[in-house]
């Protein structure tokens, strides 16, 4: 089954394409809208794909919530939607304009001196900023590591409630879709 929302290639055809190492925010976008990925347990991906906003039962305002505009690093994060409370994948389209805000509001997680003069100053921008940045391993289909870094956002407080009320233009659950590549990939990317 095939989202309604995304555009859909093979991997065997995209991979030559992209950039093997390095730091790269790999999204579907357009001038209108990125998407992102988020997994959740049935009862709230089910809540925002119906409601088309996140929400419901179980969705909480007062936690950070991460999006993964990486669709292979949302795979491995979630053993492609088999581990618990990650069943249900979503492809969330965001505002461009919002997108962008979020990016230039992210601190990353960890200290960097290209960035921020000392520790303290990192330490206090991380304090006062509602968006976290981390660029973890991107993974291959299978699960294992690959040398390009993938982006992850986390969101808290007002950001994230204009990501909920503002920015979010649709939702998707994508988990048949999900589940019709699984057996596609290596047997080790549900392990």
């Amino acid at each position: 089954m095939l989202p309604r929302s995304l555009l859909v290639a093979s991997y065997l055809e995209q991979a030559p394409r992209w950039p093997t190492s390095g730091r790269h925010l790999m999204a579907q976008s357009s001038e209108r809208s990125v998407v992102v990925y988020q997994a959740y347990r049935p009862s709230i991906g089910r809540w925002a794909a119906e409601h088309r906003r996140l929400g419901g039962d179980g969705f909480s305002f007062d936690r950070m919530s991460w999006i993964k505009p990486n669709f292979l690093w949302m795979m491995f994060r979630s053993g492609w939607g088999t581990k618990e409370a990650q069943e249900v994948t979503l492809a969330i389209h965001v505002a461009r304009e919002g997108f962008e805000r979020i990016l230039a509001e992210a601190v990353p997680s960890s200290f960097s001196p290209e960035l921020f003069e000392s520790p303290e100053h990192w330490r206090g921008a991380l304090a006062r900023s509602e968006v976290r940045l981390q660029w973890d391993p991107d993974h291959l289909p299978g699960g294992e590591k690959s040398e390009r870094r993938a982006i992850q956002l986390g969101l808290r407080g007002k950001t994230l409630r204009s990501l909920v009320e503002e920015w979010t233009l649709d939702i998707e659950d994508i988990s048949p879709f999900v589940a019709a590549q699984r057996p596609l990939a290596p047997p080790t990317a549900a392990s």
